[in-house]
């Protein structure tokens, strides 16, 4: 049975270069190799590895995908600073539920980070629905 993220692997082109800007978001590092590195956010694993054909595409700026790490509601604002004060770009403006930060890592790699959880979404599509949503379990 899947119990939650077990760990995040980025393709990246420029190993040091992504192991700082992880760093300056605030992930511990924990170990490098010449061709990938681990680092944690907490008890999130980020596993960083060099992209063997770095002149192939990947990360398209039009598709959704993502992955978003946690905030605590209290350290939001000193972080958005933070981000803002390392000119690191953001690739979309919230407009859901919670505090929310979209920006880029070196490599375009799409981040989000969030205030909340799946339940206080939960809670806020209670008085606002998606158009045609459906709840299935846990309502």
């Amino acid at each position: 049975m899947i119990t939650g993220l077990n760990h995040i692997t980025l393709s990246v082109t420029d190993l040091l270069r992504s192991i700082e800007f992880y760093q300056c978001l605030g992930a511990t590092l924990h170990v490098s190799w010449q061709q990938g590195a681990y680092l944690s956010f907490g008890e999130l694993w980020l596993c960083l590895h060099v992209h063997q054909n770095p002149n192939s595409c990947f990360n398209t700026h039009s598709d959704y995908t993502h992955f978003a790490l946690n905030i605590e509601a209290k350290d939001f604002s000193e972080y958005r600073a933070k981000v803002e004060k390392l000119n690191i770009q953001y690739w979309q403006q919230n407009t859901s539920e919670g505090d929310s930060m979209y920006i880029l890592d070196p490599d375009r790699h799409k981040l989000e980070v969030h205030v909340g959880s799946l339940q206080s979404r939960l809670e806020s599509l209670k008085a606002n629905p998606y158009k045609g949503l459906t709840w299935h379990l846990g309502k």
